[in-house]
């Protein structure tokens, strides 16, 4: 199995397979608008703009897990946008934990080792075949990331 195995839904709540991003290396995040670490969005916009050329994409996936997004998809990345100047792909809000966990997740979450998520902002990096390859603490800035990212491209 690979991410592109799953389908998800976009912030407008329209499905969208997960095999359209074939190709690109992809840095999918679990966001939190209300949360103390939504200012990462910044670096991960900067990081998007920088690469996004070179096929790399950020999905942020906003999830309520933590009690951190009152928003729905759409109103989150709205949110994310006005507030962060985020333009890479926002997508519905998930859950990340417990008995209605988002299968993609539940797919990063048995690759990367680790069965939970334990904050707002795991950063996971998917490689250009679809195959989790390193995953990032929530309190991992953007910026520490880079290297890595770059590794990939």
């Amino acid at each position: 199995m690979t991410v592109y195995d799953y389908n998800v839904k976009n912030a407008a709540g329209e499905p969208v397979a997960m095999s359209e991003f074939q190709g690109d290396l992809l840095l999918i995040v679990n966001t939190a608008t209300k949360c103390g670490l939504a200012p990462q969005l910044e670096g991960l916009e900067a990081l998007y703009q920088k690469y996004q050329d070179q096929g790399f994409k950020v999905l942020g996936f906003p999830s309520n897990s933590f009690l951190q997004e009152p928003e729905d998809g759409k109103g989150a990345a709205q949110a994310c946008a006005m507030k962060f100047g985020t333009s890479f792909p926002m997508f519905d809000k998930v859950a990340v934990n417990g008995p209605k966990t988002d299968p993609l997740f539940t797919y990063l979450k048995d690759a990367s080792g680790n069965g939970v998520v334990k904050w707002n902002y795991t950063k996971f990096l998917v490689d250009r075949d679809g195959n989790f390859v390193k995953r990032f603490a929530p309190t991992t800035e953007p910026a520490d990331i880079e290297e890595s990212i770059q590794a990939y491209l």
